[in-house]
């Protein structure tokens, strides 16, 4: 497996392997998710070399591991046959009796989260696939003895294009991964392919509130299911309506009655604040209420909902400052993340230290980054994270902080955790924001690695 410290990856080597497969791979540096596939035997080699795949029947690459990557040419080069990560996922889903795949611009982890939540707590004992680590399950995967398997499922390069859903979840559809796509248009055709996948029999669950969704999926003229807060979610081509009536947004325990085809059939009430986390939940009990979960166990697995890693997810105090870490790294999400602190009254300040990811997405959003950006009381930008990219398009965060009144850029982390803490005092809120390495900034603010899950510190419903 090349790049197999991937969010994606490793768990997949972790499937593999608990199916008993002989699994080895590389990176190109250390992480937590190597380190954990290590504890379970698996040899990882840092660096991309030929004798890596000394041995190797097939080989599974990463996205980001191109045609001249070392390991790549010596298998073409043996005839030695090469997986996109992506087409073995969507092999491994075909042995399902459901495959919930849950897709969107925004929310895929945490909403997939909450479904896996609400299928452990049906003892149905699934097979889960996240973007990052559940603590309940300790990790971002879960080998399940189950029929059920449940993967966030990433638009980026087409790769949900290779999976085999029965039950397709379209959270949302905006303007991102421009450098692919090149146009909110190219965006909504790849969702539209991706729901068509799903099989006569299947469900295609989508939010009925979101205008580039419905536009997307309409003319597919397959039934739908939609979810939403609104009215009127439902048009010709619903096949059932999932709405959130009675929601209540505000506090850290938002929650909403469930109306299901005109009739209420549960109340629920989260531990994580946030519009858009009920939204999610929505999403969540939809696909959930399709395959026969009872409203009771989707109450009560979404209850026990405390949240993901890197999303809203608290690291600890410095000087009586709560330190939360967020990957929002697009406007949108950066939008949602800081209307759930609004809701939350106990904060007199917020700050942010947030690293924009990538330079085409700085670039083509630049604007509405800049909006969300003038929201906080303090703010502190980061260099931009180039993960896959070279600046071709000329920009830095200088020229973001520039358009913001007060914001400051500064390039390292020793520096920005200095000037957090320099400010940082009893009443404040520090966010540190980006889909990059800046969680570090968050966790070396606190003094130790707090044990507490977030339903610690927030006390008794």
């Amino acid at each position: 497996m090349v790049g197999v410290g991937g969010v994606s990856m490793s768990p997949l080597a972790e499937i593999l392997h608990g199916a008993g497969i002989e699994v080895t791979g590389s990176d190109i540096s250390e992480n937590a998710a190597i380190n954990n596939l290590r504890k379970q035997g698996i040899k990882i080699t840092i660096g991309h070399f030929a004798e890596n795949i000394g041995g190797a029947d097939c080989i599974i690459r990463t996205a980001a591991a191109r045609e001249d990557n070392a390991e790549i040419k010596a298998a073409r080069e043996r005839n030695i046959p090469v997986f996109e990560r992506a087409e073995v996922w969507g092999h491994i889903m075909r042995g399902y009796r459901e495959a919930i795949c849950i897709s969107g611009t925004h929310g895929k982890t945490t909403t997939t989260s909450m479904v896996s939540h609400i299928l452990l707590a049906a003892e149905v004992d699934p097979t889960i696939m996240i973007g990052g680590t559940l603590p309940v399950i300790k990790s971002g995967c879960h080998v399940g003895k189950g029929d059920i398997i449940v993967l966030e499922s990433c638009e980026y390069y087409n790769s949900f294009h290779n999976f085999h859903p029965t039950v397709a979840v379209v959270l949302n559809i905006d303007a991102d991964h421009l450098d692919f796509f090149g146009s909110l248009d190219g965006i909504k055709k790849s969702f539209s392919k991706f729901v068509s996948l799903v099989p006569d029999g299947g469900h295609i669950i989508c939010n009925g509130d979101d205008k580039n969704t419905m536009e997307a999926l309409r003319p597919l003229n397959r039934e739908l299911i939609t979810f939403g807060f609104e009215e009127k979610t439902a048009d010709n081509l619903s096949k059932t309506i999932v709405r959130g009536v009675n929601v209540v947004t505000s506090g850290r325990t938002p929650s909403l009655d469930v109306i299901y085809n005109d009739k209420q059939i549960c109340k629920i009430k989260l531990q994580i604040p946030g519009a858009h986390n009920l939204k999610n939940a929505l999403a969540a009990a939809a696909a959930c209420i399709k395959i026969g979960i009872s409203p009771e166990i989707i109450e009560k697995g979404l209850y026990g909902y405390t949240g993901v890693g890197r999303r809203f997810e608290y690291k600890g105090n410095y000087n009586g400052a709560d330190i939360y870490d967020d990957y929002a790294h697009h406007p949108g999400e950066l939008a949602a993340l800081l209307d759930a602190v609004a809701t939350i009254d106990t904060y007199k300040r917020v700050i942010l230290a947030f690293q924009p990811h990538t330079f085409s997405r700085t670039k083509a959003l630049f604007s509405d980054f800049v909006e969300e950006l003038k929201r906080p009381d303090v703010v502190f930008l980061t260099e931009i994270y180039a993960a896959r990219e070279n600046n071709d398009v000329n920009i830095s965060s200088s020229d973001l902080a520039a358009k913001v009144k007060g914001a400051r850029c500064i390039s390292d982390f020793p520096n920005l955790i200095r000037e957090i803490k320099s400010i940082a005092r009893s009443g404040d809120i520090v966010l540190t924001v980006g889909a990059g390495d800046v969680y570090r900034v968050g966790e070396d603010l606190v003094d130790t690695n707090p044990k507490q899950t977030i339903s610690d510190i927030r006390g008794p419903s």
